[in-house]
């Protein structure tokens, strides 16, 4: 019920659906309670053959006090005056009326249901998406993308269906249940407490076909997750997989998880659909015991005993009962899925978001002077990537990261722009605490191209212009120039308005590193960071890419990793990383002369090359 009770608060506020729902269902059982009930006067009018017949009955209905007991003087007084041809005309007019205003309120309370299940889902999808990209970039790196969109896609459009079904769960249906054995109540209450003491009978059977629904549930909405991130894994790494002939095993991998999904589904369906089969043979023999123990009570001739019109009646409407107990049954089979689905809804929004309180957070509005890393160190999870980091960026100068692979180039790069906050250390820009600042306009003053050269599925001025939106045409060319991409843009189907594909695909490495570029260049931040932005390119496109970062980092001040050292000679400050410490820094000049780690780096690659 937690789980629950937190789901539905993504309903808020709920009482704008909730309320005209309640009355709509309550109008809708009353008159649909009414049709049923209405069956005893007609079959009265029918069966009625003679005055001393309408007198006897009229006087059993004038003593009795029941619910049906106004309709009975009604038409008994019909009858003695208006004849029975003409009261059953009456009884008709009154049954389609009825029937009628039923089916309108049901009608308006299944549309502010719907309503309701939107809003919900709304909510619920809005907060999933907002508290993801609200987490720590470390985060992705540890979780499976597929896992996160079966969780933002599949399992919220399931637990949407299960906070609204639930609500006709504890309301319509045993509010419907209620009005029935009222009015069961009012014809017999010795057969209607008779027909109590079977109910449990049924409802316990029922409980132990679903019972493990819920943890089939679970492990359902898991294995579709896997498969999910199988197949973004899949199209990511298709070159890759199809480079080194892994398609059978990939093809294999993915049936091994489609197998299993496919079990645990029909396993929960064969579940389910054994409830409804199950319902409707107990509710049978609940009726026909029930036709056996009130047919033995009317030929007794127990003086309490009920009128054949009344039995007929009793009959029907227990029949109904049936349908909301069988809803009941069906319901709770999709809460355990819905409930399992929540639960692992609720675990991402749950996961603690980056910088959740930033309510006395000021803004950075310029950078004059410098960044400062002071002992700063960062862990992911147990395994240590940096060690007591102290370094000065000041503002204009290029300062170059270097070193062996694995030494944490990256991750300091990635601390700059608040990507992770230091497990211990402070870092500060223009001598403010970075936590003083609002994570927004820290990165407002930064720009960003790394290795990846990621694009999106658009065209190639929109992939330029996503760093400034309100960019126009001259400006978007512009920054195009100074990334030596204006060239290759024109020559392309549709010049700017060219679809990129996805990721990029439809471009070569050299040229979507040059979008990226732009992309920056339109930003005009004055701070610039480069992430082994040519080490996927050969070496003509390097040289073109080179030279649009050579241009993007005039005047601004730039951190660059590169894996070419030849290409951060002239940085103003190199600084070498190894094992998760800053082991040199200097000139080139300088630090060749030290004859240290750098100078060894530079002739293994010379060497290399």
């Amino acid at each position: 019920m937690k789980t629950y009770f937190r789901l539905l608060s993504f309903a808020k506020p709920i009482e704008k659906f909730a309320i005209p729902y309640v009355i709509a269902t309550l109008l809708s059982i009353i008159f649909g309670t009414l049709n049923l009930t209405l069956l005893v006067p007609l079959f009265e009018t029918l069966i009625s053959k003679g005055a001393s017949s309408i007198t006897s009955v009229a006087n059993k209905a004038t003593s009795s006090f029941d619910i049906t007991s106004q309709f009975k003087d009604f038409v008994n007084q019909s009858i003695i005056t208006n004849g029975q041809s003409t009261t059953l005309s009456y009884v008709c007019m009154v049954i389609v009326a009825s029937v009628l205003l039923s089916n309108l309120f049901r009608y308006f309370s299944q549309r502010y249901m719907e309503d309701l299940r939107v809003h919900t889902l709304l909510n619920l999808r809005k907060t999933v998406f907002n508290n993801v990209m609200n987490l720590h970039v470390g985060y992705f790196s540890n979780e499976k993308k597929g896992d996160i969109i079966s969780k933002v896609a599949s399992d919220v459009q399931v637990v949407q269906y299960t906070v609204t079904n639930t609500l006709q769960v504890v309301f319509k249906e045993p509010l419907t249940l209620i009005f029935y054995i009222l009015v069961l109540l009012s014809i017999s209450v010795k057969l209607t407490l008779f027909s109590l003491l079977v109910i449990p009978v049924s409802a316990f059977i029922i409980s132990k076909i679903v019972k493990r629904l819920k943890q089939q549930a679970k492990e359902a909405h898991e294995s579709f997750a896997k498969m999910i991130g199988f197949l973004d894994e899949a199209l990511g790494g298709i070159k890759i997989i199809k480079a080194f002939n892994g398609t059978q095993r990939i093809k294999e991998k993915f049936h091994e998880e489609n197998v299993f999904y496919s079990n645990i589904n029909r396993k929960m369906v064969r579940r389910q659909q054994l409830g409804s089969p199950v319902s409707e043979f107990l509710g049978v023999l609940m009726v026909s015991v029930i036709v056996w123990y009130g047919g033995n009570l009317i030929i007794s001739g127990d003086p309490g005993a009920l009128s054949t019109s009344q039995f007929i009646a009793y009959i029907a409407i227990f029949s109904q009962v049936m349908r909301p107990a069988k809803a009941l049954t069906d319901s709770f089979s999709g809460i355990h899925s819905g409930i399992a689905a929540g639960e692992r809804v609720l675990d991402l929004i749950d996961t603690k978001p980056a910088f959740t309180d930033q309510s006395e957070a000021k803004p950075l509005n310029s950078f004059n002077e410098k960044i400062t890393l002071e002992n700063v160190s960062f862990n992911y999870g147990e395994i240590e990537i940096l060690k007591q980091i102290n370094l000065t960026i000041e503002k204009g100068k290029t300062i170059a990261l270097v070193g062996p692979s694995g030494g944490g180039k990256s991750t300091l790069l990635d601390l700059i722009p608040r990507f992770h906050d230091p497990k211990s250390g402070t870092i500060k820009i223009d001598d403010k605490n970075y936590t003083d600042l609002t994570v927004e306009s820290i990165r407002s003053q930064m720009g960003l191209v790394n290795q990846d050269s990621f694009l999106f599925n658009d065209s190639i001025f929109n992939n330029i212009a996503f760093a400034n939106p309100n960019a126009t045409e001259e400006e978007v060319i512009a920054a195009a120039k100074v990334a030596n991409a204006h060239g290759f843009i024109m020559e392309t189907e549709a010049g700017y308005q060219t679809n990129v594909g996805d990721r990029g695909n439809k471009l070569s490495g050299g040229q979507k590193q040059r979008i990226c570029i732009a992309r920056a260049v339109l930003a005009n931040p004055p701070i610039m960071l480069l992430d082994e932005a040519t080490s996927a390119l050969d070496t003509e496109s390097e040289k073109l890419v080179q030279n649009a970062l050579n241009n993007l980092m005039q005047n601004r001040t730039s951190v660059v990793i590169a894996h070419r050292l030849s290409t951060i000679q002239h940085a103003d400050k190199i600084v070498v990383l190894d094992k998760g410490k800053i082991v040199e820094q200097g000139s080139h000049a300088e630090l060749i002369a030290q004859k240290g780690l750098y100078n060894r780096l530079i002739e293994m690659q010379a060497f290399n090359e």
